[in-house]
């Protein structure tokens, strides 16, 4: 399929970002990664909208509410490899949500590693789910998250129905880390293809994020859990990337577990495509992001 001017473009800036070349480093650099974060929205970005900060255990939620208040939730888990995040790319994402939604957002902001280890990371996404519910019903939850978010947001499903408590309405999952072993030997295939990540470095932030958990832990690498009674899951896969290989044997699962799931996949795109900035591709996956948050069909 033809692709647009702005995909060569992004290309070429995620190239000169020199992104790549970060993601190769063992041990990754996590300080030198974390310069992109941006840890709050800029003061106009999201005009119409009232914006709060609270905590919840040590996650740092940033709440955007539309003016007339909305009875549902979209809970953003973002990504970062556990090391770094949220970037400019998340805020620009849920600031075109916002524009087109009418429901209130909260950008989860969870503690890192390698400070932090995925027990603590989990517990705090487990906590922040559990306070929306004091607001919220399960039906007027959606959860969304890319990479390693999509990570949390699958492990937090599993978690949930395990112990028999509220699933959300719906998940999406925008190149969701499936398994953080990197042991599929189709990664390394895709790694030369792959402009932004690399398996040496996403496996090394992976480890400094397990600790003494097994990589192999459904806690961190949700391949490993059920897929049984999942909600409505939409799937954002990119052909071009290093978690890929990985996210065709959680679709398999979901295939024999029955799960009602939607993907779209993109060609010769690569991680997180849909909150990449200018692109063409991009833009239209966002648009079908929004869609279906708003119970579009698609």
């Amino acid at each position: 399929m033809k692709k647009s001017i702005t995909y060569y473009l992004t290309l070429l800036v995620i190239k000169l970002k020199g992104v790549k070349k970060e993601f190769s480093k063992d041990p990754i650099d996590y300080l030198e990664i974390r310069k992109e974060n941006v840890i709050h929205p800029k003061n106009n970005l999201f005009k119409n909208r009232k914006t709060r900060n609270f905590k919840v255990d040590k996650t740092l939620i940033t709440e955007i509410k539309p003016a007339h208040s909305s009875d549902k939730l979209l809970l953003f888990i973002h990504g970062g490899a556990f090391i770094s995040g949220p970037a400019k790319h998340h805020w620009d994402s849920l600031q075109e949500i916002s524009k087109h939604t009418n429901l209130t957002i909260w950008m989860c902001n969870y503690p890192k590693a390698p400070e932090h280890k995925i027990l603590e990371i989990s517990k705090n996404i487990d906590a922040v789910y559990e306070h929306a519910l004091k607001t919220y019903s399960g039906d007027q939850i959606t959860l969304i998250g890319d990479s390693v978010g999509g990570t949390l947001v699958a492990t937090l499903t599993q978690r949930l129905i395990q112990y028999k408590k509220i699933v959300p309405k719906k998940i999406i999952l925008i190149s969701p880390v499936m398994d953080a072993t990197m042991s599929n030997k189709q990664i390394d295939i895709v790694d030369k293809k792959d402009p932004m990540l690399s398996k040496k470095g996403v496996l090394s932030a992976k480890k400094m994020c397990a600790g003494d958990t097994d990589l192999n832990n459904e806690l961190i690498s949700p391949l490993y859990g059920s897929f049984n009674q999942f909600p409505k899951t939409m799937l954002f896969l990119a052909e071009h990337d290093i978690t890929y290989p990985d996210q065709q044997l959680a679709v398999k699962k979901m295939k024999e577990s029955n799960v009602d799931f939607e993907i779209i996949f993109g060609e010769e795109m690569p991680h997180i495509w849909p909150l990449l900035p200018v692109m063409k591709e991009s833009k239209k996956a966002l648009r079908l992001i929004i869609d279906t948050i708003n119970n579009k069909e698609i």
